[in-house]
């Protein structure tokens, strides 16, 4: 399939449906401005919504917070390049909602909290809460810059336009929705961003199916090729996927960003009660099996078009993550607007995505480093400007940082790499609190530390050895007999690359695969900090409240245990390990024991 000469260029019809994009995200988040501008709890209102928001809004935030443009791009690419074994992430994405509904989200529920990491402080002590903060933020950091750059390459690839000024215009705007309206801003906008990326990659998967000649066609050209694969059971966890890695690895990864997370641990409580949270993240595991679904059999019709002629090796685009735009190009000739569809569909991923990560964070930052370290009480027009100004810092971090992802491997491997720095520790110390009552403060401290560190250096390295070679992944053949001769002079000769590559053996956690990271993160984490609870002696405080332990261990509780405390807002220090001096300022303190006061006997 050679059409390069007659590829149409984004036209009218498509910056009319782009542009209506943003600026329908921009009014909603005036709109809540101005419908929030009376709200007695300012606090409450910019992070929770009030807690009233209602089942549908939230489900369609959960779906847009998990599937964001990364996924959008990357998962057709990786069925074009790799074949389809990651496909059956699905499995995995419906054994966590479960998870997350039983095991987590009734803990949070019960304590009525507005940060998720305020859990760990009323388990642990105020410096395990600093760092479960802190690893949330450095994820988000780290991620956010990677969903900006997702939209804006789509958007280069379909208009030509710089990449890097459309990742300011997309950071600009949602910086500004997200500023102004706070979470309900982040949710309808969500919904509405939602409903676009279900419309652009149905058109595009149904498209794409008549233009190749049917499903069967489809199948038949993938099949042929070896791409049709989703039981490949090899137990070697070198390999990049198999059926284990895929389904058990990331199971965890998934997990700990659904479940421990604060960003979807907000919405969740922006429900008036757990009930309806529990179905609204039941409604978010079949959307995101559908729109997963959808992505990974799109990558298939993909291949199915250019099985013959592939676009990558004749230098038509630099990258495979631009294999969906380019295709979106090629069948827009007949169809007005769809380019323009499509690009709204990618940025409404990216869009809600950042946007979660900014209103989240903003909220972590205020609740958790900020507020203890006020003189006094603040008012309420002083904590909301103080939120809206750390969204500002933020975005513009994360402009900053985009620059830096066009080094990184595959989309999907880059951000599920780089999420496994954070997600298994952070996964790590909530379930050593809520499942181990022996776990204290100090051996969750220490194996996050150890854990954060291990992750880090195993992945960045990784990413190294993949940047200059060392590490190669067998990708599935593909051809350029289809061509016309000036595109198959431009088709270079890997085969010489590859065999040199393959024969170097980096060290092998470098060869690991990407998905076991959270595990080895969650593990280490659990392991030393059970290890060093033990070594150091389990504190009697963190036992005697039973809303601090899922309900799934409540039976194994002693009575000493499961007894109920008076409100754990109430819980006085009694002594410290260590303490830096600073005034009207306790972010630092360090608690060993902490007692809940006594309840008068009536």
């Amino acid at each position: 399939m050679d059409t390069t000469e007659n590829r149409r260029s984004f036209d009218l019809v498509d910056s009319i449906v782009f542009i209506g994009l943003l600026g329908i995200s921009a009014l909603v988040g005036v709109y809540q401005c101005y419908a929030s501008r009376k709200k007695v709890d300012a606090v409450g209102e910019y992070l929770v919504g009030g807690q009233k928001m209602s089942i549908f809004p939230i489900s369609m935030s959960l779906i847009a917070s998990y599937v964001s443009g990364i996924a959008m791009l990357g998962l057709p690419a990786e069925m074009y390049v790799y074949g389809t074994q990651l496909w059956s992430i699905v499995i995995a994405d419906t054994c966590v909602s479960i998870t997350m509904a039983i095991v987590y989200l009734p803990v949070f529920y019960g304590l009525q909290i507005t940060s998720s990491y305020e859990y760990l402080e009323l388990r642990f002590n105020r410096v395990v809460r600093l760092m479960g903060s802190f690893i949330f933020i450095l994820k988000m950091l780290l991620y956010i810059p990677l969903v900006i750059y997702v939209p804006a390459l789509a958007f280069n690839q379909a208009t030509g336009v710089d990449l890097y000024m459309i990742a300011l215009i997309v950071c600009a705007v949602c910086i500004f929705y997200t500023t102004l309206g706070g979470l309900k801003a982040v949710v309808w906008t969500d919904t509405i961003q939602t409903a676009m990326m279900f419309g652009a990659v149905i058109t595009v998967a149904v498209l794409g199916t008549a233009r190749v000649g049917g499903v069967a066609e489809v199948w038949k050209r993938n099949l042929d090729t070896g791409r049709i694969e989703f039981f490949n059971m090899d137990p070697d966890p070198t390999i990049r996927h198999t059926f284990w890695t895929v389904v058990v690895g990331n199971y965890l990864n998934w997990l700990a960003t659904c479940s421990v997370n604060q960003a979807m641990v907000q919405r969740c409580l922006a429900m008036p009660n757990l009930k309806k949270s529990n179905v609204a993240i039941m409604i978010m595991a079949v959307g995101i099996i559908s729109i997963v679904s959808l992505c990974c059999y799109t990558g298939i019709v993909i291949f199915a078009a250019f099985y013959d002629c592939d676009p990558v090796t004749t230098k038509q685009i630099r990258k495979p993550d631009q294999l969906l735009p380019y295709f979106v190009m090629e069948l827009s000739h007949a169809i007005p607007g769809l380019p323009g569809l499509f690009v709204s569909g990618v940025f409404s991923a990216a869009l809600s995505t950042m946007s979660t990560g900014l209103n989240s964070m903003s909220g972590v930052i205020y609740e958790d480093m900020i507020k203890p370290c006020l003189r006094k009480p603040i008012s309420n027009v002083g904590a909301s400007r103080i939120m809206k100004a750390t969204v500002v810092i933020i975005g513009a971090i994360c402009v900053g940082l985009v620059f830096m992802v066009e080094k990184l491997s595959g989309l999907i491997q880059a951000g599920k790499s780089l999420s496994g720095i954070t997600a298994g520790p952070l996964l790590g110390m909530f379930t050593l609190g809520m499942l181990f009552p022996m776990a204290n403060s100090t051996g969750a401290l220490i194996g996050a530390l150890v854990s954060l560190n291990l992750v880090a250096w195993i992945s960045f390295g990784t990413q190294a050895a993949i940047s200059t070679g060392s590490i190669y992944f067998p990708v599935k053949p593909v051809s350029v007999e289809g061509c016309s001769e000036s595109l198959k002079s431009t088709a270079g000769n890997l085969t010489t690359i590859v065999e040199t590559v393959v024969r170097e053996q980096p060290f092998f956690l470098y060869r690991m695969s990407y998905l076991w990271y959270t595990w080895v993160g969650f593990l280490t984490t659990i392991l030393v900090g059970l290890l060093v609870s033990w070594f150091t002696g389990p504190s009697k405080y963190n036992r005697t409240d039973k809303r601090l332990f899922t309900p799934v261990i409540h039976g194994f509780l002693s009575s000493s245990d499961s007894q109920k405390l008076v409100p754990t807002r109430t819980w006085r220090v009694s002594s410290s390990m260590f303490f830096l001096n600073l005034k009207n300022c306790n972010v630092f303190k360090m608690f060993s024991v902490v007692r809940p006061k006594k309840r008068k006997n009536n």
